[in-house]
This record gives structure tokens, C-alpha cells and sequence, in this order.
């Protein structure tokens, strides 16, 4: 059985950068997320140092920008309809 995603309505240029604008906003809140849970982090055993810490960030950063783009915790869609809103008032 294959799962289809639900056909969307054709956007707009503006359409488009709201939901990539939100789907970012997104993606900073769950790195965020990662780091305060501790995702990345070598244990003190190994390695360590300054570049280890900033290439734990990228990583952080690139899973949550996966878990974004596979739908997320809904706050990207949450972003865009209240900015899709905005607009069109």
C-alpha cells in the first residue's frame, strides 16, 4: 500500500516563499530542540573541541531540516497559514 500526500491547490511565487520561510522558521525551532536534547553531542571520551562543536551544529541543523521537510511537528504549516492570512487581509 503507498501513501500519497494530499493534492495542494496550485500556489503562488508568494505562496511558495511564506512556506519556505515558515518551513525554515521550522527547522531553527527543532535544531533548537535537538540541541537543548542533547543530539550531537560526543560523550567527553572522544574527540571533542571547537570544530567537532560547530560540525554537530550543521548536523543538527540538516536532521532538522529533514524532519521539516517529512511534515515536521505542524508549526511550519501553522507559520504559513497565519502568514498566507496576513497577506490577504
Amino acid at each position: 500500500m503507498e501513501i500519497q500526500k494530499a493534492a495542494l491547490p496550485p500556489a503562488t511565487d508568494t505562496e511558495r516563499a511564506l512556506r519556505e520561510a515558515a518551513m525554515e522558521l521550522e527547522t531553527n525551532f527543532l535544531a533548537e530542540m535537538l540541541k537543548s536534547a542533547g543530539v550531537g553531542e560526543t560523550p567527553e571520551t572522544f574527540g571533542g573541541g571547537a570544530g567537532e562543536d560547530q560540525f554537530a551544529s550543521f548536523l543538527r541543523t540538516e536532521q532538522a531540516r529533514q524532519m521539516s521537510r517529512q511534515g515536521g511537528i505542524g508549526l511550519a504549516e501553522a507559520i504559513f497559514q497565519s502568514l498566507k492570512e496576513r497577506l490577504h487581509d
